[in-house]
């Protein structure tokens, strides 16, 4: 990389220039007018930073897409007891962190950013950017930074190599998953929960270490911890991040504590329990962490199971393609088809892969790949459209005016938001009719319909913005005990999701680390409950401004116009502050007013089919 040639370096070269002979003596002559001293040249910061940016974003770049190339074996060829991938993403980290965590490159972004007057804001956006990758690599403390790397890639193969056993035999996060959709029995219900929170114990030593490392990583550029640096991303304080999901779930709380009571009431019926407990027991929940109970709620007509059991897994990643094209988007390249893995492995492989659903920007560029493990179901149909909501979203940024610096979200929340506001709107009954998925003469109830996206949506937000984030503020921010790691978790949970679990759960476990986001993706899962906001507020937008439909009921497929929405916010990138995006696309600040207002019908039932029960919330 090229060192910036700074005023004091012109100066001195300057000061070593040879100094003229006196001229031989002669006759006296006039004595010249002195010259007046030249005036020094003003340095051009501006000039600075582009030379500086220039050589940064190309070697940015470049690392990137090795580390990714790295991460990627490791998270699709996972073989117990072979280090090899985890050693090369390591040593690809490792190389990363050593540049962007530079004492050089920190030097020269804090020398430029002090004359930020001078620089454009795209400039300073960029400066302020790596700034913030070189908290988390500082190399003022690189023994930490490597150790720190280390431990990362041992728990991320300890994560995704885990052997899950259910009734004597291997089985996939799918076949759980599948397992409490379906299964009635209570007794093999908790045995299937507890199966999937055996990996917890395996990952408590390598979570304890990580906090510590990922703590102290951060405070060498004078963060206080690593949950307060992942907040300063979206330009709040702790404080104010821990303040704004605080209000979000405050906002739904009535509403989260009718399905709450409608939850527990309708399980208790459907498991023959001889009384309604006050609070949920996990293990009657659908989800692992009782973060969607969507599946608890059948609509007659809109269970698409069966069609797209005829379909096949690869028609739903070509039909998501699909869609995202009848909006004006390209088509994805050839080497998405190629490089991604979107399918379960086959039966015998003798490797493992991550099952959980992500994309994966790997150059910055138009190297587009996904990581699923589709099947031919509707959790998968919804799964499949958000996922390459992400795709489309690197492939639009992906452009010269956005330098690689800048190509993600305009924040995380906005990735997220995108490709949920997809998957939402995938499933609402014109766009299915459309497809031909199915008949537009169904009888469909729609109240139905709203319970069971409430049952998604809508409970998903204290866990996310309550459990999530409240567990990993305390766990980083206040140095969480290590004796008082589960008994928090439990605590969140009845306090947020009214829900506890089957038997005593003590120190010896760690339910919050099978959590994936917990070891992977940490201090920052708020994104995912902010993304549920922004999703309700864009989705409101365009169904009443764009569409001028029911945002019940909307059908964007083949609409220009929405994608010409949709482009808008994300061919930025980060160039953009997103609060001022999210103001000009829709003209209001962050508010759960619209995610209120599209639920708002489901109030007076839910509040019928409560009546004369018991509220524990």
């Amino acid at each position: 990389m090229k060192k910036l040639l700074l005023p004091l370096v012109a100066a001195t070269l300057a000061a070593c220039a040879p100094t003229a002979k006196p001229p031989v003596a002669s006759a006296p002559a006039a004595t010249p007018a002195p010259t007046p001293p030249a005036s020094p040249t003003p340095p051009d910061y501006r000039a600075q930073a582009e030379q500086f940016l220039s050589g940064y974003n190309a070697e940015y770049v470049r690392l990137t897409t090795a580390a990714n190339e790295a991460e990627w074996r490791s998270n699709t060829h996972i073989v117990a007891g072979d280090t090899a991938n985890a050693g090369a993403t390591t040593r690809a980290n490792q190389r990363m962190a050593a540049f962007t965590g530079s004492a050089d490159n920190i030097r020269q972004l804090r020398e430029l950013l002090a004359h930020k007057a001078d620089l454009t804001d795209l400039q300073v956006k960029q400066l302020e950017t790596a700034l913030y990758n070189a908290a988390n690599n500082p190399q003022t403390v690189a023994d930490v930074v490597k150790r720190r790397i280390q431990a990362e890639a041992a728990q991320t193969e300890k994560l995704y190599g885990f052997d899950y056993q259910y009734a004597g035999k291997s089985v996939t996060t799918n076949d759980l998953d599948e397992l409490l959709r379906k299964e009635l029995n209570p007794q093999k219900r908790q045995a299937v929960w507890e199966a999937s929170k055996a990996i917890g114990p395996t990952l408590k030593d390598g979570l304890l270490n990580l906090r510590d490392l990922r703590n102290q990583t951060v405070q060498a550029l004078g963060y206080p911890d690593y949950f307060t640096y992942q907040a300063s991303a979206y330009g709040l304080s702790r404080d104010e991040m821990m303040a704004l999901v605080r209000k979000i779930n405050d906002e739904l709380r009535p509403l989260y504590r009718e399905l709450h009571t409608y939850a527990r009431y309708e399980l208790a019926r459907k498991y023959k329990a001889k009384q309604v407990p006050d609070y949920l027991p996990a293990h009657w929940l659908p989800n692992r962490w009782g973060q969607d109970w969507g599946s608890l709620v059948e609509v007659k007509g809109l269970n698409l199971d069966a069609v797209l059991a005829r379909k096949g897994p690869e028609w739903q990643v070509k039909q998501a393609e699909r869609f995202y094209q009848s909006l004006g988007f390209p088509a994805l390249p050839a080497s998405f088809y190629e490089k991604s893995s979107l399918y379960p492995l086959p039966a015998g492989a003798n490797y493992k892969k991550n099952n959980h659903a992500s994309a994966w920007h790997m150059d910055l560029n138009q190297d587009l790949r996904s990581l699923m493990s589709v099947e031919a179901n509707t959790e998968w149909y919804e799964t499949t459209h958000h996922e390459l909501g992400h795709i489309f979203y690197y492939q639009t940024y992906s452009r010269p005016d956005v330098p690689p610096l800048l190509r993600q979200g305009a924040n995380r929340a906005y990735h997220e938001a995108i490709g949920s506001m997809m998957g939402l709107a995938a499933k609402q009954k014109p766009f299915l009719a459309g497809l031909g998925l199915i008949d537009a003469k169904t009888q469909t109830n729609q109240t139905q319909q709203l319970l069971k996206e409430a049952l998604s949506y809508v409970v998903f937000i204290p866990f996310a913005s309550g459990v999530m984030s409240e567990w990993e503020n305390s766990f980083y921010a206040d140095k969480l005990p290590a004796n008082q790691l589960n008994a928090k978790w439990w605590a969140l949970c009845k306090q947020y999701q009214g829900m506890v679990p089957p038997t005593e759960r003590g120190e010896n476990y760690l339910d919050p680390a099978t959590k994936t986001h917990i070891n992977d993706d940490p201090a920052q899962y708020y994104d995912y409950a902010l993304s549920y906001v922004i999703l309700f507020q864009l989705h409101d937008h365009i169904a009443r401004n764009i569409l001028h439909q029911d945002p019940h009921a909307t059908n964007y497929y083949g609409n220009p116009e929405v994608g010409n929405f949709l482009r808008d916010i994300m061919r930025p990138g980060a160039s953009r502050d997103w609060r001022v995006v999210l103001r000009e696309k829709t003209g209001e600040d962050l508010s759960a007013r619209a995610m209120l207002a599209y639920f708002q019908p489901l109030t007076a039932y839910l509040k019928a089919q409560n009546k004369g029960r018991k509220y524990t919330l």
